[in-house]
């Protein structure tokens, strides 16, 4: 058969390719992005990592299984801090892309986490880091490709102890597939923990009938099936 003819996404007014909406992934990699089985608490799911293996340097690799041994406590999500790019994009709740001449804007339902990929200015300088990175976008063609540097060293990949240093680089590619399908693709470069650079990809599924977003306050939730508060009756939660 003929290959099918690429896809053409429509144009926002200002003449960028359109990938607004509202979207989720539905693969497990929130938990492991590697291939797994299933255990209490974690669906079994394919990798999503490009080649399957990640390209821990030696001593590096025995850090990630210590923090996979003691990751209930290590885990950064478990303490409800921010989760990183990409992180991010891949956990179980929607997020919303809305874009201006000058930036693409991530709103995120977990955490009211938000992140801008400015389309106009450089990366700063210093020494200077952030808990979601620096994002500073541009387009090629019809895909938005976002470069994300200046983290921190405290966020992970996944549940499962993959982890990174304070050298992180990012480069993301988002690129329509079809009217619903958004594919996500990320390098990952880290001299201090790879031996070389590699790549994370996925769809993203468009939710056609949800018009916003809701919320999901970890810490919030958590204090909660503590009973560290009561709720209150003003409230529109149940008793």
């Amino acid at each position: 058969r003929p290959a099918a003819a690429p896809y053409v996404p429509p144009k926002t007014a200002d003449g960028q390719p359109d990938i607004q909406g509202v979207w989720q992934v539905l693969a497990t990699a929130a938990w492991d992005i590697q291939d797994h089985g299933a255990s209490l608490g974690v669906p079994a799911g394919r990798g999503v990592v490009e080649g399957g293996e990640i390209p821990y340097q030696p001593w590096a690799l025995a850090k990630k299984k210590d923090n996979y041994e003691k990751r209930a406590t290590l885990d950064p999500d478990s303490k409800c801090l921010l989760s990183g790019v990409p992180r991010i994009t891949y956990m179980p709740y929607p997020f919303q892309i809305l874009q201006q001449r000058d930036k693409v804007n991530f709103i995120y339902e977990y955490n009211h986490t938000m992140r801008h990929a400015y389309l106009t200015n450089p990366h700063p300088e210093g020494p200077i880091d952030w808990w979601m990175g620096d994002s500073r976008g541009r387009w090629e063609g019809d895909t938005l490709v976002v470069d994300v540097s200046n983290h921190n060293d405290r966020t992970w990949f996944d549940m499962s102890g993959n982890y990174h240093s304070e050298a992180l680089h990012l480069v993301e590619r988002y690129t329509l597939r079809d009217a619903d399908t958004l594919q996500y693709e990320v390098t990952v470069t880290d001299p201090k923990v790879f031996s070389r650079p590699w790549t994370i990809s996925m769809p993203l599924y468009r939710h056609k009938d949800m018009p916003r977003l809701l919320e999901y306050h970890c810490q919030a939730e958590k204090e909660e099936a503590n009973g560290d508060f009561e709720r209150d009756p003003r409230t529109w939660y149940p008793k």
